[in-house]
């Protein structure tokens, strides 16, 4: 027995060191944010009494029994001064489900609740469920929007792989009690990636869908969809039109999709999003950012171009390789900016900045030519401006080439 405690106390401190690992930004940074120096939440993050049979009578050799694959994709929010996230953990079932982390930093010492989420299923039960968008509406309500996942009944006999994705709701007051509401209802055959606006649109609830023909491919889907229902219990958009569409050549040329809810700004609706492209590698997911009219959330006014944040490093390496993908944003009063993003459906981390320094990249940055040339023309006005400059004694200590 007493070994046995032994290694359930080695266990322990490892996870508790982790626990308690201090997370500095990663400096100088580019000017836009930083990251942080470690993730914020792993598999590791997962508590002991998850994992362990820690009973020495029926685990004698203290096996792992259900193992944790993998913590990434989580929804943010903060509630009463703490931060909370609702992280999409997977076991190594490949079962995905959520669980409620939570810590007084938004950068470090994330701690998992005693119990995952246990979502209220449909009469048509859930086989997965993944991506949980945490939205405060002003009706009052914290919305949960996820993908709900089932065998496509049509797929042929055989065909094990085959999904139907919906748009999964759940609503609740506190992050403890939940109220799963029917799922979205839309035009598209498929929807992933759908998030609630956190306003009334015209006295509607307003709506970012990703619609799609397929499980993956999204078709004839085109992009970020906006639509709007008369009440989320059911919710159901009769039309979607495109607010952010996929364009050729271009990190978002494959598929795109809403982060976590925009946030409102002086300027307009400050939007965190994912793009995909296709490559010799398979498809590469980044993050980007755009703005929409205060007026009209639906009409984007500035469009950066090119990615906010692309896989670095260990963030290129994981079940799925060479990915970063956002759900999670919290925006502080005092203007600090969070964003919280997965790599490679792995690990979770933060990017901290201001939402002072996301106006000035979204509105100050050049957007996207669309070609090559256009593309030198942009950068080449930028090096004369700073050639300009480089004549100045302040700067004589910058080489030209």
């Amino acid at each position: 027995m007493s070994d046995f405690l032994d290694q359930i106390k080695q266990l322990n401190e490892q996870y508790e060191k982790l626990i308690a690992q201090p997370n500095p930004k990663v400096e100088p940074g580019n000017g836009i944010y930083w990251r942080h120096e470690h993730p914020v939440v792993t598999n590791g993050h997962a508590p002991l009494y998850w994992r362990y049979d820690l009973n020495p009578e029926t685990n004698p050799y203290l096996m792992e029994r259900i193992g944790v694959n993998a913590a990434f994709n989580a929804g943010a929010i903060k509630l009463n001064g703490k931060y909370y996230l609702m992280v999409r953990v997977e076991g190594v079932d490949r079962k995905s489900f959520f669980a409620v982390a939570e810590s007084d930093k938004p950068t470090e010492g994330f701690r998992f609740r005693d119990f995952p989420v246990l979502l209220p299923e449909t009469e048509d039960p859930d086989i997965n469920v993944y991506d949980m968008r945490l939205v405060q509406h002003e009706d009052g309500w914290i919305y949960g929007l996820f993908c709900s996942e089932r065998k496509d009944p049509d797929a042929p006999k055989g065909d094990t792989s085959s999904a139907n994705a919906k748009g999964g709701i759940a609503r609740t007051k506190d992050l403890i009690d939940w109220e799963r509401l029917p799922d979205l209802q839309t035009p598209s055959p498929q929807q992933r990636n759908v998030v609630l606006h956190p306003e009334f649109v015209d006295g509607k609830y307003a709506f970012y869908t990703r619609p799609q023909d397929g499980f993956i491919d999204t078709g004839a889907g085109g992009g970020i969809g906006w639509g709007l229902s008369d009440s989320m219990n059911p919710a159901v958009v009769d039309h979607e039109s495109i607010v952010d569409e996929k364009v050729y050549h271009t990190i978002k040329e494959v598929k795109n999709g809403q982060g976590a809810a925009p946030i409102k700004t002086a300027k307009g609706w400050l939007h965190i999003a994912h793009g995909v492209r296709n490559t010799a590698a398979g498809l590469r997911y980044v993050i980007y950012a755009f703005m929409t009219a205060l007026d009209d959330p639906s009409r984007v006014i500035h469009a950066p171009a090119g990615h906010l944040i692309a896989p670095e490093g260990i963030e290129r390496v994981g079940d799925v390789s060479n990915v970063v993908f956002t759900n999670g944003l919290i925006a502080e009063e005092t203007g600090e900016l969070y964003i919280y993003y997965a790599s490679s459906d792995t690990r979770l981390h933060v990017a901290s900045t201001t939402i002072d320094r996301m106006l000035d990249y979204v509105t100050n940055t050049p957007e996207d030519g669309l070609r090559s040339r256009a593309s030198v023309e942009t950068r080449y006005a930028l090096i004369a401006r700073n050639l300009k400059l480089l004549d100045l004694p302040e700067y004589a200590f910058l080489k030209r080439g």
